[in-house]
């Protein structure tokens, strides 16, 4: 019986590889960024209602659901993001992007088509399901506050409340073929940090008249390396990272009156989180005071950690060495990059894995990147697993 309904979702996520590449290129021709994505909403929403189901769309503004009703009583969400990036293309490609500075650079496009693909093989398999099926597509997650709490304030479980919930993304140092997960804490929380630094501007031959905001600007910055270096337990994994210096009306022979600066800290831990806002606001505004300066912090606290669920993610990884040998399938090391797919394992149990997308032998491009190409062949592998482990999640029931 498991090899029959394996093989079934192979053989229909094969027969529609092209339909799905095709989707995947258009939506690469088309991006829409965070908060904009009218267009894609109505792509997708037409390819349901292609395959009979009757969409809701606007939801947290941009946001698609559909449902596929099976046996009722248990309810698995599948969730997969749409939004692009603010990054001029130049992979080169026959298909990129036709609209000056938006990519798809972080595989959103895969990751929608992949799931509207899966969609597909479960509408065909949908006498296999043992409870209904939720299908999220979800707006802006690469911009703060993040479309699944978006969607979730304009009322997406309302309705429905899932019992599982599900979703991937492409990972590109992982070859294609490949599949990675991790049980508990996989992905670290993350905070965005934004100070204002004011001294007595001046002339530049004459600093001593000065209070030199920038001086004590970069101060801050090598003292707030004590954070994670002398504070931070070594198990403890934090990154703290200033990614933006500017000064105000300052310039070769002035000392401006004020620099601001922005940056991000992440980690695993809510306590420790805490710790490190107190830590980071006593230190800036501290080194500001004594060389004479002042300083302000605002924290705008961001994503959650991505904790997946030990029970929902073991049945992901005893799926995928079925559906792809245990050989292909491997555990992953914690990662400091951050997700807002968070916010929906606050409420329901989930799993957020990994396909790889490098394809052996050429060059590695990583996300975010304007050269980000995908083997697309990683399409086929992830509309069929999708669609395999959605069907188990509703035998298994694990979370009943």
């Amino acid at each position: 019986m498991q090899e029959n309904l394996l093989n079934k979702i192979k053989s229909l996520a094969h027969a529609q590889r092209e339909e799905v590449i095709a989707w995947r290129r258009w939506m690469h021709r088309h991006p829409d960024l965070s908060q904009e994505e009218y267009c894609t909403m109505e792509f997708v929403a037409e390819r349901l209602r292609e395959m009979g189901l009757e969409p809701r769309t606007g939801i947290g503004k941009t946001g698609v659901m559909a449902m596929l009703k099976g046996k009722g009583g248990y309810c698995v969400a599948l969730r997969a993001d749409y939004d692009a990036l603010p990054i001029q293309e130049c992979t080169g490609l026959a298909f990129a992007s036709e609209k000056p500075g938006v990519m798809h650079a972080c595989g959103h496009d895969m990751h929608t088509c992949s799931l509207l693909g899966a969609i597909k093989i479960l509408i065909q398999m949908r006498h296999q399901l043992e409870g209904d099926l939720m299908f999220i597509f979800e707006p802006s997650e690469e911009k703060y506050h993040g479309g699944a709490r978006m969607m979730m304030e304009d009322g997406l479980f309302d309705e429905v409340m899932p019992n599982e919930i599900y979703s991937f993304h492409c990972l590109p140092e992982m070859d294609f073929g490949r599949v990675g997960m991790r049980k508990g804490k996989y992905m670290a929380s993350t905070d965005e940090l934004y100070w204002t630094v004011k001294g007595k501007g001046g002339h530049g031959a004459t600093p001593h008249l000065s209070v030199d905001p920038i001086v004590i600007a970069s101060h801050i910055v090598i003292a707030l390396q004590q954070v994670v270096s002398r504070n931070a337990a070594p198990m403890m994994p934090t990154v703290l990272t200033i990614g933006k210096i500017e000064d105000v009306g300052g310039r070769t022979n002035i000392i401006p009156e004020t620099v601001k600066m922005e940056g991000i800290i992440r980690s695993f831990d809510p306590q420790w989180r805490l710790r490190t806002h107190e830590l980071i606001r006593k230190i800036s505004c501290g080194v500001a005071e004594a060389m004479g300066g002042e300083c302000s912090l605002f924290i705008d606290e961001g994503y959650p950690p991505v904790i997946n669920d030990d029970e929902c993610t073991q049945q992901v990884y005893d799926n995928a060495c079925r559906f792809l040998g245990e050989e292909n399938v491997e555990w992953l090391d914690l990662r400091m990059t951050a997700e807002d797919f968070a916010f929906f394992q606050q409420k329901i149990p989930s799993c957020y894995f990994r396909i790889g997308i490098h394809e052996p032998g050429t060059p590695f491009s990583n996300l975010h990147r304007p050269n980000l190409v995908i083997d697309e062949r990683s399409l086929e592998l992830a509309n069929g697993l999708v669609a395999y482990n959605a069907i188990m999640a509703l035998k298994n029931k694990i979370k009943q």
